[in-house]
């Protein structure tokens, strides 16, 4: 199977095709990164054409043709599903330098909607077949980063199914954090029932457990929807392992 073959296959086996930092970003690329020079160490900074959309804007809906791909550039992205009883469940929360509309499906698997203010690069596929096609050592790298993303998708499996509503919210938040490199302050933007929508909890279960890590100074939330981890050791203990 060809490495472009092998990308498609995972991506339509995962829960359903996006990549968390699947290519690291340059370190001034979520400052107007429309703006910026394009990068030739950066495979994607040369396809496709960056657009800033405003906070809670549909980028595109389940079930649209999938004639693109996107890549967060700055901001944070909801991707979610309708279930047929017509609940959300929202799957993911994408920041800069995530991928979204992988899954190589005729047709977008999920619901694609900005949290924030935000610029997202639109990769036609047919570039992007180009460039794994001309560039097989980048097609690799795509492939350990869908492989890996496999992973998470079971994880996230579990986090719904096992753990408790305490251990839902420490793991959202230690995941959140680990995304900035194991930093103390983490940004908060979603709302209580986007948490509730992806941890498959309540919006009132959410605010009951964030005011309880709160009480128990495990947190301290912060204005501009920040947020400061006290005691990460105490929220990895309470997560059940992480």
């Amino acid at each position: 199977m060809s490495t472009h073959a092998a990308i498609a296959a995972h991506a339509n086996r995962a829960v359903p095709g996006y990549l968390v930092s699947a290519l690291a970003m340059t370190p001034n690329a979520a400052v107007g990164a429309a703006l910026q020079p394009r990068n030739p160490a950066d495979p994607l900074a040369s396809l496709g054409h960056a657009k800033v959309y405003e906070r809670e804007t549909t980028v595109f809906t389940e079930g649209d043709a999938a004639g693109s791909v996107f890549r967060v550039m700055s901001g944070m992205v909801r991707l979610y599903k309708m279930l047929p009883d017509g609940r959300r469940q929202i799957i993911g929360f994408l920041q800069a330098g995530d991928m979204m509309g992988l899954a190589f499906a005729a047709q977008y698997l999920y619901t694609a909607e900005t949290v924030t203010a935000t610029t997202i690069r639109r990769i036609p596929r047919l570039e992007l077949d180009a460039l794994m096609d001309a560039q097989p050592a980048f097609a690799r790298k795509l492939l350990s980063a869908t492989t890996s993303e496999l992973v998470a998708a079971q994880d996230q499996m579990v986090l719904l199914g096992r753990k408790t509503a305490a251990e839902k919210v420490a793991t959202f938040l230690l995941r959140l954090s680990d995304r900035k490199g194991g930093e103390q302050t983490i940004d908060l933007p979603m709302g209580r029932s986007d948490i509730a929508d992806h941890l498959g909890l309540t919006t009132e279960t959410v605010s009951r457990t964030l005011t309880k890590l709160k009480s128990s100074r495990l947190i301290r939330i912060l204005v501009g929807g920040k947020l400061d981890l006290l005691d990460r050791d105490a929220l990895a203990d309470l997560a059940g392992g992480f």
